[in-house]
């Protein structure tokens, strides 16, 4: 397990004085990253093989998004990895260590010349520790959208949002996707709640994402499509009782 302390800024707050979701998502990715430089294999560490680690989906449950000045510990594990893939738990963890925020996720290794998934090289079993995976709901297998869908405003994609791989960052995704939300006036269900993202494609600089909403139990998908109705991504976020997985 990696862990590290921070204290919520005001730049992460949004306007209620709390961390806002996308903020929540790059702490997660940041712990991950912080790992990788301290193993010694940071985010170069793949690059000079063609290779990179793209995250394939994750479900993140909400239970509290701690408000501005708030002490929390991020923290992550490999859990599981084989030759086609790894398993990553992360946590957020806010006053007397209680966890506010867990998640599970599933990441692939992408050859970037290649344009597809390859085999994880065993350099890489040095992220597998003995940790077990967080008592929370399986990652779903696919997230199927139902009905038509209302067509929420395009967006085009911009050098902020993109990462270290010239492609759109995974917690951008999720602000497009809120974004579309509030574009046609369907209200994002409060936490706690429970949010799923599956990336199917990469979108790159000048690309255009066409968001379009679908109700589902308790909230929303968001499936993020090309012009020519090919996925990217798909958001699903859904309202989420307290003690509910």
């Amino acid at each position: 397990m990696y862990s590290f302390d921070s204290r919520i800024r005001y730049s992460e707050c949004d306007e209620t004085g709390r961390l806002s979701p996308l903020s929540m998502m790059n702490y997660l990715q940041d712990c991950s990253t912080f790992q990788s430089q301290e193993l010694g294999i940071g985010i170069e560490g793949l690059t000079g093989q063609g290779l990179a680690w793209v995250l394939a989906s994750w479900t993140i449950e909400v239970d509290e998004l701690p408000p501005f000045g708030t002490d929390v510990t991020v923290s992550t594990w490999c859990y599981a990895m084989t030759r086609a893939h790894a398993l990553r738990c992360f946590q957020i963890a806010g006053a007397h260590g209680r966890p506010i925020v867990r998640a599970d996720s599933q990441w692939f290794v992408f050859d970037v010349e290649r344009r597809r998934a390859t085999r994880v090289p065993e350099s890489q079993l040095v992220y597998v520790g003995d940790e077990r995976r967080l008592d929370m709901a399986p990652l779903a297998r696919r997230i199927r959208v139902e009905g038509p869908g209302r067509a929420a405003p395009e967006h085009v994609v911009a050098h902020a949002d993109l990462d270290t791989n010239h492609h759109v960052n995974n917690a951008r995704y999720v602000r497009i996707a809120l974004d579309a939300l509030e574009a046609l006036g369907c209200e994002a269900p409060a936490v706690p709640l429970t949010l799923q993202v599956q990336y199917r494609s990469m979108a790159l600089l000048g690309d255009v994402v066409r968001p379009r909403v679908h109700p589902c139990a308790g909230g929303w998908d968001v499936d993020l499509a090309d012009a020519a109705g090919s996925t990217y991504a798909v958001v699903r976020i859904q309202a989420r009782q307290e003690g509910q997985q």
